[in-house]
């Protein structure tokens, strides 16, 4: 068993895309990936994805609601953890939730 732990953080953005707004960190300990998507439906598609490619945690931005991370969780049918960076409202979605937004 691999003593890195290889995860991803999802952050939301409208005009967000999976294929270029992408990008891996890597540490002694760590490789994350920070991955932007447009809506809650992008990223339940990219958290599978995440998933049959071997991360195995995924934290997701506070522009997701409470709905977008029951959205996610789903996606991954309990296989992997899936935690959440919590705000009520989120600056970069116009001090709005995501849940207003995407769900």
């Amino acid at each position: 068993m691999s003593d890195v732990l290889k995860a991803a953080f999802i952050f939301v953005a409208p005009e967000a895309d999976p294929k270029t707004h992408r990008q891996w960190i890597e540490t002694p300990k760590v490789k994350l990936l920070a991955v932007g998507v447009k809506d809650y439906a992008q990223a339940a598609e990219i958290a599978k994805q995440l998933l049959a490619e071997g991360v195995a945690a995924i934290e997701l931005c506070g522009g997701f609601g409470n709905r977008g991370a029951a959205v996610v969780t789903d996606a991954v049918e309990g296989k992997i953890p899936v935690g959440v960076v919590r705000f009520d409202i989120h600056p970069g979605l116009g001090n709005a939730s995501g849940d207003g937004l995407f769900a």
